[in-house]
């Protein structure tokens, strides 16, 4: 039987129809299998995201309070707890100095007297020095460019005779009749010294126990008192060193330390929980 032309077109677009559909088959196969790459990708990340999620939720717990009255309520129990720690370590200080012999030995003993010397806390006896500075004159035949200011002892002439003596090896020191100690603080207005609450007028004299010739010769290497001493002999400040064999220094008054208060009435975590 023939066939005719008419019935061979349909055959030549089905053959044609199949190889199109093979070869666009063939192009989208690497597209699936990127897509399910990228699906793949996608679900580890969230999943990577998640565990993240849950174990900063878990660690909540453990991070410090953000709120105020949180953290207030927390360093409260963490003093707390500090306290009870401070107390259970003098519990056990205290046990262990009963524990001790009463008896001092004799070292320690004279490491306590040479702190209290050092401290001002025992008074003290011996030889030294005794150094008197005074203002000079008011009227007198000064050169024109001498001032006022020029003819009055200054608080740092005081304090250069101080450090003199103590680099002398001063083992006890007195300003004018108060006790020098490491708290000692005094200060000169005009020509007033106002040392402890009180004021002072010259002559101002310092006093020091020790070996009379190295405190001499440490006054003698002063730069600052040189330079004193060249008013002395300009102005006619006053100046005078004597060596004294039986001196006594009293004691300090014991020292009173003061410390800042909450005022009575007032919280100070009144405004913690706003």
């Amino acid at each position: 039987m023939t066939t005719g032309a008419g019935e061979q077109a349909p055959r030549d677009g089905g053959r044609a129809a199949r190889r199109l559909v093979s070869t666009m088959r063939a192009r989208l196969a690497p597209r699936r299998v990127r897509a399910a790459l990228s699906v793949a990708f996608v679900l580890a990340l969230a999943g990577v995201l998640f565990t993240a999620s849950a174990q900063l939720a878990r660690g909540t717990e453990r991070r410090h309070p953000e709120d105020l009255p949180q953290l207030v309520q927390s360093e409260e129990d963490r003093a707390d707890g500090l306290s009870g720690r401070v107390d259970a370590l003098r519990s056990e200080v205290d046990g262990l100095t009963a524990a001790q012999p009463g008896a001092v030995p004799t070292g320690d003993a004279t490491t306590m007297e040479n702190s209290g010397v050092e401290a001002g806390l025992v008074g003290v006896t011996g030889p030294g020095v005794v150094v008197s500075l005074t203002d000079a004159p008011t009227t007198g035949n000064y050169p024109a460019e001498i001032t006022p200011d020029d003819l009055v002892v200054h608080q740092q002439d005081v304090q250069a005779v101080i450090n003199a003596l103590w680099s002398g090896g001063a083992e006890a020191m007195m300003l004018m009749d108060q006790r020098v100690t490491a708290t000692t603080a005094f200060r000169c207005v005009g020509n007033v010294l106002s040392l402890g609450g009180r004021l002072y007028s010259p002559p101002f004299k310092v006093t020091a126990i020790g070996d009379q010739d190295a405190l001499r010769a440490a006054l003698d290497r002063s730069p600052e008192i040189a330079i004193y001493k060249q008013y002395v002999q300009a102005v006619d400040l006053g100046w005078k060193v004597k060596d004294d064999d039986d001196l006594s220094l009293p004691a300090a008054p014991p020292p009173s330390l003061q410390y800042a208060s909450v005022p009575k009435g007032t919280d100070p975590f009144g405004d913690a929980s706003r």
